[in-house]
């Protein structure tokens, strides 16, 4: 009999998670059907919308629900299969995350192709679609365009850091990070080269951020993209361009609060400099998959977009994973190496 350890939601957190939100279980898994495939999982990620859909309530995605395991994009190899299209050996990537062996039909299961240099984890990453949010977010949200200004919180996680890259290998004429420590701005500016780069916690960011892009009247910036929200959003708008564009991936900043907070005091911005503010979830841009693989395959190959992971051993230490991701511990992606 074949066991997989899994992680389940146990209760529902209020504001900040803890452990005793979760509990892990020992499942054992029936004989393969045919058509079904077993996989032994190498990484699996853990992603800061995760902590939403531990939320009861109407949102993009449906809530976890309580006592049965959690699911989110894993990579592994197939290790017994009854599907002519996956064989035992073959790496592929699917949803069937927080735990170390998952099988299933398998259509949700998609063969990907191991690149020379490049690990597998990359597929969780910035070859899948943490990659495709960021070029999403950029150029179809964003509708960047070479020769233009880009600012973007969240700089040193694994959409930030792809979004300031691909904005740089494409023409932009500044490039601002936003990360959460001394060291995490010097790795936004000498790896993956950011013009500049603000640590939020040395003051206000409308401050802070006034430094790199000017005045309020101008001189600023074309293009945020935003995975923080809060103070963050109300600094960029601030110093906004007119016509510039904002696109909304994350708010990391209130995603743990129990209350309600105001939102931007600067609206009226919107208004007289014509902005447009788009939030988005990857999932309704999947269709731009091969054309995102196409454009950034190439560079992560060749090593001109770089990519950082921050990796914790064990599916044991999975809740940890997520727990310190929320609170910034992490450099790039954040997985867990099974």
């Amino acid at each position: 009999m074949t066991t997989s350890t899994q992680i389940q939601l146990a209760s529902r957190p209020t504001g900040w998670p803890t452990h005793g939100n979760f509990r892990t279980v020992t499942v054992d898994l029936p004989e393969l059907a045919e058509g079904e495939i077993r996989v032994t999982n190498e990484f699996i990620s853990v992603d800061p919308y995760m902590r939403g859909r531990m939320n009861e309530g109407r949102s993009y995605i449906p809530p976890f629900e309580l006592d049965e395991t959690m699911t989110g994009a894993a990579v592994g190899r197939v290790v017994e299969s009854r599907s002519d299209d996956h064989p035992v050996g073959a790496v592929v990537l699917h949803n069937d995350g927080w735990r170390d062996v998952a099988q299933g039909d398998a259509r949700q299961f998609r063969v990907v192709q191991e690149m020379d240099g490049v690990p597998v984890s990359a597929y969780l990453g910035v070859l899948g679609t943490t990659g495709l949010t960021a070029y999403v977010g950029l150029l179809h949200i964003g509708r960047f365009q070479a020769g233009e200004s880009v600012f973007v919180s969240g700089a040193a996680g694994s959409v930030g850091s792809a979004v300031g890259q691909i904005a740089k290998l494409m023409g932009a004429s500044k490039v601002v990070g936003s990360a959460g420590s001394p060291e995490k701005v010097a790795t936004c500016i000498e790896r993956y080269g950011f013009d500049a780069a603000l640590n939020y916690k040395d003051g206000p960011v409308r401050k802070l951020l006034r430094e790199h892009f000017g005045s309020e009247n101008g001189e600023g910036i074309d293009v945020y993209f935003d995975n923080v929200g809060g103070d963050h959003l109300e600094a960029a708008i601030d110093l906004m361009n007119d016509g510039g564009r904002l696109a909304l991936c994350g708010a990391i900043s209130s995603y743990n609060d129990s209350e309600r907070k105001p939102g931007p005091d600067n609206l009226w911005y919107a208004i007289t400099r014509g902005l447009t503010l788009q939030g988005f979830t990857v999932n309704n841009y999947m269709h731009l998959f091969k054309e995102f693989a196409e454009k950034v395959g190439p560079w992560v190959a060749s090593g001109e977009l770089k990519f950082d992971e921050t990796v914790v051993e064990g599916i044991d230490n999975s809740v940890d994973a997520f727990l310190d991701l929320m609170k910034g511990a992490n450099t790039g992606k954040m997985l867990v190496k099974i």
